[in-house]
């Protein structure tokens, strides 16, 4: 069985999962989001990629009630888009109808890293970004020095090796010159 203090260190990098770009709460206008980009990152799809792999994770976490679809083509030279779909309330003149009222807003992700992706997605949803309160700010520093340790000791271990090595390269050598 792995050490539990190794375990707990990979559970706090879950943690990275609540805080971090793309953590945000979409307002309760936003019903649903698609995105639709190529699967290799060539001619533009590398800021759609990397927002699909770092920031969707984090915005469906905060926002479980939001469907959030993704489309992924063949087609390198195709538009990578995002379409954000709103509810729109009924007006109190009009009778309700059994059909959706949606606002539709389309961004282009393609040729644009993910962080100007997430800053227009929440400027078009006027979303609001989650801050990480003092609790996680303190286990956020505890597992930043933690990191600092392990790279210590990683270094440490890595000179010891090599010493024993060079040292057992000198014995063999000496082995040998005697025989």
């Amino acid at each position: 069985m792995v050490n539990i203090a190794k375990r707990m260190r990979h559970l706090k990098t879950l943690f990275s999962v609540r805080l971090g770009p793309g953590a945000a709460i979409l307002p309760k206008d936003v019903k649903r989001i698609h995105l639709d980009f190529a699967t290799k990152f060539n001619d533009g799809h590398l800021g759609p990629r990397h927002f699909f792999q770092h920031c969707l994770p984090r915005l469906k976490y905060h926002n479980p009630g939001v469907s959030m679809t993704v489309n992924r083509t063949t087609n390198q030279a195709g538009p990578a888009t995002m379409t954000v779909f709103f509810a729109t309330p009924p007006t109190s003149a009009a009778p309700p109808s059994t059909s959706v009222n949606e606002r539709v807003e389309v961004i282009n992700m393609k040729h644009r890293p993910e962080s100007e992706i997430l800053l227009k997605l929440l400027e078009v949803t006027k979303a609001v970004k989650v801050r990480a309160t003092e609790e996680e700010e303190l286990e956020l520093r505890a597992m930043e020095e933690e990191r600092a340790r392990s790279e210590v000791d990683r270094e440490r271990n890595r000179l010891f090796i090599e010493e024993k090595r060079r040292q057992e390269a000198l014995l063999a050598q000496a082995k040998a010159s005697l025989v």
